[in-house]
């Protein structure tokens, strides 16, 4: 395994709509053993295969009982329900800010097994699907964010950079 570079805010990459995965060959499964470490490393709670640079429909998350869950070709098929909590990003280090998501959502994927699975998720399972799947859509959490507050951040990323320390206790996702 090794570890991978997490592409920050500004990455071309992050922007693109990722392709989907027609085989679980033994490079998939590589890719998904790299973005575990890497999640891990950085001391997230789940990561997209493009915070990585590849393009491809491929999130692991934490499970929620100390190991990971590797989801490919996510897909929501439904849901219900609305919360605002705060959320952070690996790939926009330090910041973090609340954002509307569905309290309760239904999934749909194939696991690294390729078999086809579907779970329902709610509270921080849900809101970290949510949030890694508009990656692999190229969408990122600030685009979720109202227009003057969007702005107000990437003004401040520009001018000066990503904050080093943060007050903040949300996960960067």
């Amino acid at each position: 395994m090794a570890l991978l570079t997490v592409r920050l805010y500004g990455d071309p990459v992050l922007r693109q709509v990722a392709a989907p995965v027609a085989d679980i060959t033994p490079e998939i499964k590589r890719i998904i053993a790299d973005m575990t470490e890497t999640m891990w490393h950085q001391v997230g709670i789940g990561l997209a295969a493009p915070q990585v640079g590849l393009s491809y429909r491929i999130l692991v998350m934490d499970d929620g009982q100390g190991a990971a869950q590797a989801l490919l070709n996510p897909v929501i098929d439904s849901r219900s329900g609305t919360v605002r909590e705060e959320e952070g990003c690996l790939s926009l280090p330090g910041i973090f800010a609340e954002v509307e998501r569905a309290r309760t959502i239904r999934v749909s994927a194939v696991d690294i097994d390729g078999k086809p699975i579907s779970f329902e998720a709610s509270g921080l399972k849900a809101r970290v699907v949510q949030h890694e799947l508009d990656h692999l859509d190229g969408v990122l959490f600030i685009d979720r964010l109202p227009p003057v507050t969007r702005d107000r951040i990437k003004k401040k990323i520009q001018k000066e950079g990503f904050p080093k320390e943060t007050g903040h206790h949300a996960f960067a996702l």
